[in-house]
């Protein structure tokens, strides 16, 4: 269980890539840190920055969208869709109170097992530096 003064990660991850890749992280005993909540979704295309802000509204302190890498999408063009949801979503986050460095956009392959839990491991140390998602506090009360 992540105590209290751990940042808690939701994590949408690409069916066909990120997903085999955590996966893979785990069945190769490589160490993850418990923070992540892991979100399988077939392709990263099909995530709604709706889905996001929820996250953020439900207490959650980061956000990682890790898909395909560019060229490989399962669906051809799918991560480069996320990338650019994500990069608008990433402007207009500022606007309604969320730091932008508490989204994270990481192309992650399915045999990248170690560079899954790397990034989950600078991702925690990211945000214990900004500390607890300050919207948490307000929309979770």
């Amino acid at each position: 269980m992540v105590s209290e003064n751990q940042p808690t990660i939701v994590a949408f991850l690409c069916n066909w890539c990120s997903y085999a890749g955590a996966d893979l992280a785990g069945t190769s005993r490589v160490e993850v840190p418990a923070n992540v909540r892991v979100i399988r979704v077939m392709c990263t295309g099909r995530v709604d920055p709706v889905f996001v802000l929820r996250a953020f509204a439900s207490g959650a302190d980061g956000v990682l969208v890790a898909g395909c890498h560019p060229g490989d999408c399962h669906y051809q063009t799918g991560n480069y869709r996320a990338r650019r949801r994500i990069t608008l979503l990433s402007e207009l986050m500022s606007s309604v109170g969320i730091d932008r460095r508490r989204l994270w956009l990481r192309w992650v392959g399915a045999s990248e097992g170690e560079l899954f839990a790397a990034t989950v491991r600078e991702m925690v140390d990211e945000l214990r530096r900004l500390g607890p998602n300050p919207l948490a506090t307000v929309w979770c009360a």
